[in-house]
């Protein structure tokens, strides 16, 4: 697994501050970094009562449904991002994925799950790193 592959351009929107603050730049950015990717989003911080999706989204090569989780970092000290994937928030994000599935009946469609881990840097552009199919279905 390469550790960050990819890096903005262009500026940020502004940090709101603390861990949230931090986990909604990350997602900002995450969704800037699919769009200019040409992934059309579909949904962001799509909830339910089983888990929550950060961004659904499609592939604009083939159309499949990416349900993407977004892990940011402002350093390196509780090790990298994507390692914050456990294997219990993969159950919790695959149950909420055949929710949004079943809600919008697109269980015939193909779809992945992504993580795109990111860490903030403010002298330089932000590192991420865009996980394709990170994990299968677990529930």
């Amino acid at each position: 697994m390469k550790l960050f592959g990819w890096f903005t351009k262009g500026s940020p929107p502004p940090d709101p501050g603390g861990n949230k603050g931090t986990g909604m730049l990350g997602e900002e950015v995450a969704a800037q970094f699919l769009t200019s990717h040409g992934y059309r989003i579909l949904e962001r911080n799509f909830r339910c009562k089983v888990g929550e999706v950060d961004i659904i989204a499609r592939d604009p090569k083939d159309t499949t449904l990416v349900f993407v989780e977004v892990k940011t970092r402002r350093g390196l000290s509780y090790g990298v991002p994507q390692l914050a994937v456990t294997p219990f928030k993969q159950r919790q994000i695959s149950k909420a994925a055949l929710t949004w599935l079943g809600k919008n009946r697109l269980h015939d469609h193909n779809a992945r799950f992504d993580v795109i881990a990111i860490l903030l840097h403010t002298e330089r552009p932000h590192a991420i790193d865009h996980i394709r199919n990170a994990f299968d279905l677990a529930y």
